[in-house]
């Protein structure tokens, strides 16, 4: 028990719980701001605002060009606080080039929607402006966790999420769907209350850095992020296309909940990214780390697929209506599905990434939503919903284990 108890150890001595706590009630906020959004708003706006949301997630995953996602792993080695603070401004402003460039392609990709949906235009143009405050966040995020802040990432977090979910209910609540795109919009620049100032003169990267190097690592882990996320989206895309946005507003009920079981896999990657990046070529720290994950995760995962598929109906009629319990056999599908995604892809995605194997997850990911997009057009106009939790399933399953497969290989090499 030696590696749970230094895996457990390490997340404290990271701040960890900090983290924690910021990402469940974050999860919270968003499962509540959800649940409350699909009462409030009538069928037909949700559905068109999920459509939105689906692309602005496919958008969003490449903030910046991954700018900031250099800066995470990049500022992490780095002990020189002159040279994270040069790097970080050289990220910031040449990230923020990037960004008004992918915002004004995010509006232009409305086009592909609006004669089929009427006033799906300022729905994306209210996402548009969330997508530069996203920026932002993410940025000043970063900030903090390569300074060792986590409980400053917490306070950021904690903030933006209670304050947000708060402002969104009561704008919805009086301006139906009209209120929540302003809040939402709105919500991500509360962020800039942690902002420190940065030199954002600087125009060239500290040379101890490779521009190629730097940039490389940030178009593939932006890649990634794209193609992992659209594995997310593209369900709701095409079930949009396939079928109808009554069919999406069911699909979102039932994998509301799976889909957010993640959040504890991602307190402890996020907390420890830091670290497992300093210790990428430390193959005994890489292996002590995976063994303690998986001791402390696999009971985890055990306790919660025992516990919500035995009360499956009963938590969907507790959180949504009486009228959802029938799509209690996509839930259990569904948590099986994601409980599997944190002892595969969430893990071994991360180490990849940390030891700065970005190519390989580019490649897995962009398989991985072929064979999503492959089996959606097979089984989706037969068996309608069923049949896209079946793809989603088999394709996030696919790459856990391809991506397990990779992350051992490079662990063999390493001498």
């Amino acid at each position: 028990m030696k590696s749970l108890r230094v895996f457990l150890q390490n997340f404290l001595k990271n701040q960890g719980q900090y983290v924690l706590v910021s990402l469940l009630i974050g999860k919270i906020c968003a499962f509540l701001s959800s649940l409350f959004i699909i009462k409030l708003l009538p069928v037909e706006d949700f559905g068109k605002m999920s459509i939105v949301a689906a692309v602005f997630a496919l958008f969003a995953s490449c903030t910046g060009l991954g700018s900031y996602q250099s800066l995470l792993r990049y500022g992490s080695i780095t002990e020189n606080p002159d040279i994270k603070s040069k790097l970080s401004a050289y990220l910031l402003r040449k990230g923020f080039i990037y960004q008004l460039m992918l915002t004004a392609v995010f509006l232009l990709s409305s086009l592909f929607y609006v004669n089929k949906y009427e006033d799906l235009f300022w729905i994306f143009l209210f996402f548009g402006l969330r997508f530069v405050g996203f920026y932002f966040f993410n940025y000043v995020q970063t900030e903090l966790r390569i300074n060792s802040k986590n409980r400053e990432f917490a306070k950021l977090n904690n903030t933006v999420n209670i304050a947000g979910l708060l402002i969104t209910l009561v704008f919805t609540f009086f301006f139906q769907l009209k209120g929540y795109l302003f809040a939402i919009a709105m919500m991500p620049f509360l962020s800039l209350l942690w902002y420190q100032k940065t030199d954002v003169s600087v125009k060239e990267i500290p040379s101890v850095f490779s521009s190629k190097e730097i940039w490389k690592y940030a178009l593939h882990t932006s890649g990634t992020t794209v193609l992992s996320d659209a594995l997310f989206s593209a369900d709701i895309l095409l079930l949009g296309f396939l079928l109808n946005e009554n069919y999406v507003a069911d699909y979102r009920v039932a994998i509301l909940i799976p889909s957010n079981v993640t959040f504890l896999a991602l307190a402890f990657m996020q907390s420890d990214f830091p670290v497992l990046a300093k210790n990428y070529t430390n193959k005994i720290f890489l292996k002590s780390y995976i063994s303690g994950y998986y001791k402390f995760f696999i009971p985890v995962c055990l306790g919660v697929f025992t516990v919500c598929s035995y009360f499956s109906k009963e938590i969907l009629k507790i959180f949504f209506n009486e009228k959802y319990a029938d799509n209690s056999g996509l839930f259990i599908i569904f948590m099986a599905t994601f409980l599997l995604n944190i002892l595969f892809r969430n893990l071994y995605g991360n180490l990849m990434s940390a030891v700065g194997k970005m190519a390989i997850n580019t490649k897995t990911s962009l398989f991985s939503l072929l064979l999503l997009v492959s089996l959606a057009f097979i089984l989706v106009p037969k068996y309608h919903l069923m049949g896209m939790t079946i793809s989603v399933s088999v394709t996030l399953l696919v790459s856990g284990l391809l991506l397990a497969f990779f992350f051992y290989k490079y662990l063999k090499e390493l001498k």
